[in-house]
């Protein structure tokens, strides 16, 4: 009988030590998208994102030179955007000291702010709750992946090109290890900006070398500008948005993005649509 009952006491206690352990030093591998994740993304290049209208004139009127303003300058990649930045990871747990499970791991890039995924069961925050650039995370177990659900983010973008993101959004995240390599899929989904679900996934390697630097940012004086000025473009007058289109020999109007632009069928309007201007310079 007792047999019996340490046999059932480890079956039950068997999904806890079945967890997957995510911890570690984690290098990113720039195996997709690398034009977009390092030196970042050409101005006006929306193809294959669920944008709407608003999103779009977002985009249209964004100037790079905001990025020189004080508020910006040290401003840390969010929560939803962050796997997708040239940075190493550390992931580090919270174990009980009781039960020996985990109840929390910690995620930390070279430019971000600790994020602290929870695993404790515990509720998120009221919907008037402060918003942060890592937002509030929980997570559960399926099997052996790890799914993250994060809420109350503040306002962001989805690519370095001024595609907002807003603080309605949410971000669900789904992470998966195998052996050396971890693979997280990351699902944003905004009332304002979005007409679908976003969904990019992103690579990383297990490296035992590597140790994550700190960041000690300073704010300076870029550019002498009066005070009170933010840098932007009026709609209609950003003379950058065919430059995509002509390097690349892309219709223009795909260049615009929307959710038609991210399923193979498009591929078949592609070839009715007008070719770039003639005659365009590379030159950037």
């Amino acid at each position: 009988m007792k047999t019996a009952i340490v046999i059932a006491a480890l079956l039950i206690a068997t999904p806890a030590w079945a967890q997957v352990d995510f911890s570690g030093e984690w290098a990113p591998r720039f195996w997709e998208d690398q034009p977009e994740r390092v030196p970042g993304p050409e101005l006006g290049n929306y193809l294959g994102i669920p944008i709407n209208a608003a999103a779009r004139m977002r985009g249209d009127t964004w100037d790079a030179a905001i990025q020189t303003l004080p508020e910006w300058q040290c401003r840390p990649h969010m929560a939803d955007y962050i796997w997708r930045g040239p940075s190493n990871l550390r992931i580090s747990k919270e174990v009980d000291p009781v039960s020996r499970t985990i109840t929390a791991f910690h995620a930390e890039w070279l430019r971000s702010v600790d994020r602290v995924v929870y695993l404790d069961n515990r509720p998120h925050p009221p919907e008037g709750a402060m918003h942060t650039w890592a937002g509030f995370s929980t997570a559960k177990w399926d099997g052996d992946v790890l799914t993250v659900t994060t809420t109350h983010l503040k306002e962001g973008y989805l690519r370095r090109n001024g595609l907002p993101r807003s603080d309605k959004a949410t971000l669900v995240e789904h992470w998966i290890r195998h052996g050396d390599f971890l693979t997280v899929a990351a699902i944003v989904t905004d009332p304002v900006y979005l007409a679908e679900p976003f969904v990019r996934t992103t690579d990383y390697e297990l490296d035992l070398h590597q140790n994550v630097p700190p960041y000690p940012c300073g704010v300076v004086a870029e550019v002498d500008r009066p005070r009170g000025v933010i840098p932007h473009l009026l709609p209609g007058t950003n003379p950058y948005l065919h430059e995509f289109s002509d390097d690349y020999k892309i219709p223009f109007d795909a260049t615009r993005g929307g959710p038609e632009t991210m399923y193979p069928e498009y591929r078949e309007k592609l070839k009715a649509m007008s070719a770039p201007r003639q005659g365009a310079s590379n030159a950037r």
